[in-house]
């Protein structure tokens, strides 16, 4: 949300919203195992080096079976949605 706010301001936040309320865009509540795995993909990618906000989308995309990811980070054309396949990255 920060990001878009300095973007397109409260207008492309509100959109964001709107996603919200349409159930296009879901929140995700991390089940007990993501923490492990997350710190996995940060020893995995620390090359790049990968941060935790990151790991934590790879691994919410794993425990979903979703592999598309709604991002301007240029970092998801590298990761590996379970560590075999490359992500769908929508933006």
């Amino acid at each position: 949300m920060y990001l878009l706010a300095r973007i397109g301001g409260w207008s492309s936040q509100n959109t964001l919203w709107k996603f919200v309320e349409d159930g296009v865009l879901v929140f995700h509540a991390h089940a007990p195992s993501e923490p492990s795995r997350m710190q996995a993909l940060m020893e995995q990618y620390r090359d790049r080096p990968m941060d935790f906000a990151d790991a934590s989308l790879v691994s919410a995309a794993e425990v979903r079976n979703d592999r598309r990811i709604f991002t301007i980070d240029s970092d998801f054309y590298i990761y590996q949605w379970n560590s075999q396949e490359p992500f769908d990255v929508l933006f």
